[in-house]
């Protein structure tokens, strides 16, 4: 069966394989929809009218457009960041003549999916330049399996299959290469300087996320789901993009931001416990000459939509899921509630977006945690906190979330995208 949406999530996973390719495919995307770029240092011309984006720090992003006329203010967010690892400094290690290399944990993973599958490397590396304060940048993407993280054998552990507990630093490095005793723990960073082709001591810094080198695909008899990794949250930024690329530019402004650091909290100069979004409207509002009390106006009436994935039930472990509120892969958007507001929302955000979907014919569905289990959270409550304006958690549903590998249905990101389509006109 073709889902006409599935092709281009699949490729658009592929492309982010850290949160600033995830931005760098975004932009490519945008570009090609005729949005301009826009410099976040620079300074920003008066009068601004059209199509934009800006990207922050290289990771975050943020596209708008401003119209002609008069009109709302709707915001919708996603995150380019997902739970892996990240390589350490100095990580080159020789243990029993093997090449390893020393990792940390970036947000909370399942550690057992990472086990036995070919790994590779994106991220960026820092490079010395003429001005101290200005390093050269090169975005890298090695694209071939370079590591693994071999399990233990079941003969030496006969207990593996009643639950193994993973220590990050012992039992989770990956292995790169066969040295033999007189290898140099030099060997990561000439690597590098090798496929680079620049002197190993011109490299600075880096940050290297391990993501695994395997293809996207769908499965099922009839085609029927998806699996990746990464769908957290690379659905939620494709549908946030077809949102704005498809919004009513005659009139308000409309503002799609992928943030990152999620999966760590958000409090980062580019995360959505920043000051950033609520910088950026400032800046484009006085640049169209209006003052601050148009600005809270249009936030106080304005409408934000938090998209993350959500928990589906899942058919080995049912009792998980909530009695009443249990969404179904293939069965449309979710909408995310809880009285803690962990998810953004109130009964007014339950209606309108509930509402929109039934007047587009967009399937939908609620999510609340078991009042026994507090669930996780998204940036809708912090981004809502610091720009005070109506916001509702939104997603579809995956199976095994933080995975290195995740499952969905094939035809909810046509939901999704669909929602974030007619939410912008």
């Amino acid at each position: 069966m073709m889902y006409t949406s599935v092709e281009e999530l699949l490729n658009f996973v592929n492309n982010s394989t850290s949160p600033w390719h995830t931005v760098e495919t975004a932009a490519d995307m945008l570009s090609k929809e005729s949005f301009q770029e826009l410099d976040w240092r620079s300074k920003w011309e008066k009068g601004l009218k059209g199509r934009f984006f800006t990207k922050i720090y290289g990771s975050s992003l943020i596209a708008f457009t401003l119209g002609e006329n008069e009109g709302r203010l709707r915001i919708s967010a996603a995150h380019t960041d997902f739970p892996g690892f990240r390589i350490k400094p100095k990580a080159g290690i020789i243990k029993e003549g093997y090449g390893m290399l020393n990792i940390e944990g970036y947000g909370g993973m399942i550690l057992s999916t990472w086990l036995d599958r070919p790994l590779s490397m994106a991220g960026k590396i820092v490079l010395r330049g003429e001005n101290v304060f200005a390093p050269e940048v090169r975005l890298v993407d090695f694209a071939r399996p370079l590591m693994t993280i071999p399990s233990l054998a079941i003969h030496m552990n006969r207990k593996v299959n009643d639950g193994v507990e993973l220590n990050k630093q012992k039992h989770m490095l990956p292995l790169t290469s066969v040295l033999g005793k007189l290898g140099e723990k030099s060997f990561f960073d000439d690597f590098l300087a090798n496929e680079l082709g620049v002197n190993a001591k011109d490299i600075l810094s880096y940050e290297l996320n391990v993501y695994p080198f395997e293809s996207s695909c769908q499965l099922g008899l009839a085609g029927e789901l998806v699996s990746a990794g990464r769908l957290d949250n690379i659905t939620s930024c494709v549908a946030c993009l077809k949102g704005i690329v498809n919004a009513d530019i005659s009139c308000g402004t409309n503002v799609a931001v992928l943030f990152d650091n999620e999966e760590i909290g958000s409090r980062t100069k580019q995360g959505a416990a920043s000051a950033v979004l609520m910088q950026f409207l400032e800046r484009i509002y006085k640049l169209q000459e209006k003052d601050n009390e148009e600005l809270w106006q249009d936030i106080a009436n304005g409408f934000m939509l938090s998209v993350d994935v959500a928990h589906g039930v899942h058919p080995n472990y049912s009792e998980k899921a909530d009695p009443t509120c249990r969404p179904v892969l293939n069965g449309g958007v979710v909408l995310k509630e809880a009285a803690s507001q962990s998810y953004a929302g109130d009964a007014e955000a339950v209606a309108v977006i509930g509402e929109l979907c039934n007047v587009n014919n967009i399937p939908y569905q609620h999510f609340v945690n078991r009042s026994d289990s507090p669930g996780g959270s998204t940036l809708g409550s912090i981004a809502s906190a610091l720009v005070p304006i109506r916001t509702m958690d939104i997603g579809l549903p995956i199976l095994a979330m933080h995975s290195a590998r995740e499952t969905m249905g094939a035809a909810d990101q046509d939901a999704i995208n669909n929602l974030l389509i007619e939410f912008y006109h």
